[in-house]
């Protein structure tokens, strides 16, 4: 193999970004198969990390080997990333003492509700608890369902807390094999996990050590929001696992803001996200494929090497892509 080939293969899954233009792509799954298709997943942002939602297909340009290919000859489209991509949620509720024993249940259920009549319009989502106790309490199973979350929210209003302290260590380790039990069981290969976590305190139980924690959670590689209630919180360790986004509120009627924040996030983050295909002109050997992403004010572009050999005739851009399994993270 050539320097030239070596120095392309190595590009693969490589992103260039031009700090200066103003976009950030990040290319985070590539699909090649024949006839000539060739599809990439990626996200769009801007330079200070706000998501850019709302590009058509004929917002990219697409090159190869530093040459324009005209949208009629690529027949460029974006696809539904339903075909490929699938997006879980646990959402996982405090019910120690604290809260059950309070009178915060009433508005803890509204708050979640709420935030499940959300995001359940583009992912599925699980609810558990916890208290002291080693296990989780289960309270819904994933579903895209807001009624059944709502009628298993509603069931928690009866709930008498069996251990007062708080597993919140515990918890979030078993929550998140929950998600990635769930994850692994998915047909698609593009698969986003986050875990919501609701807590007006620290973790009381000391059944599994911080450290620890944030070990599985960074072999896990999967999305974490917290949302800290009261003045009993420790911001910074709430903050520290609050990988994605933490917020705080100090009082519980503002409760279902803190909720309608992480739900904001979570919708924002979800339409950054592009499913571009196109058929490639190309019919052998490797070749440098560079996308750019132009608005009335910004660009931004990256760059993915490919091989064609064997393309031809008879590409049909609609085709549901090849993506290899893998996990995405909103950042």
């Amino acid at each position: 193999m050539s320097m030239h080939m070596k120095h392309l293969f190595l590009l693969v899954f490589a992103i260039a970004t031009s700090g200066c233009a103003g976009l950030n792509l990040e290319l985070h799954n590539a699909s090649v198969q024949k006839p000539s298709n060739v599809a990439l997943y990626f996200s769009v942002e801007t330079s200070d990390g706000l998501p850019v939602p709302g590009l058509k297909a004929e917002s990219f340009r697409i090159y190869e080997d530093d040459r324009l290919i005209s949208p009629f000859e690529s027949k460029q489209t974006i696809l539904n990333p339903e075909v490929a991509v699938v997006h879980y949620i646990v959402l996982l509720l405090d019910l120690s003492g604290s809260i059950t024993e309070s009178g915060s249940l009433p508005a803890l259920i509204s708050a979640a509700g709420a935030f499940a009549e959300r995001v359940t319009k583009s992912h599925q989502m699980a609810v558990h608890g916890f208290d002291g106790g080693a296990k989780l309490i289960p309270v819904v199973n994933f579903t895209s369902r807001p009624k059944v979350i709502l009628n298993g929210l509603k069931r928690l209003s009866h709930h008498k807390t069996k251990d007062p302290s708080t597993n919140l260590n515990g918890a979030v380790v078993e929550a998140t094999k929950v998600l990635g039990r769930q994850m692994a069981k998915s047909t698609l290969p593009l698969r986003f996990g986050t875990l919501v976590v609701f807590t007006d305190g620290t973790d009381r139980a000391h059944r599994v050590p911080e450290d620890a924690m944030h070990q599985t959670l960074d072999e896990a590689d999967v999305n974490v929001f917290v949302i800290g209630l009261g003045g009993e919180i420790d911001e910074q360790q709430l903050s520290d696992l609050g990988r994605t986004g933490f917020v705080k509120t100090a009082e519980l009627s503002s409760v279902g803001e803190a909720f309608d924040q992480v739900a904001a996030q979570i919708e924002a983050a979800g339409h950054k996200f592009y499913l571009l295909s196109y058929c490639s002109p190309s019919r052998a050997g490797t070749h440098l494929l560079k996308i750019e992403a132009v608005t009335s004010e910004l660009s931004g572009s990256l760059e993915h090497a490919f091989n064609a050999n064997g393309f031809g005739p008879g590409c049909d851009p609609s085709r549901t892509p090849r993506f290899s399994v893998g996990r995405i993270r909103i950042k």
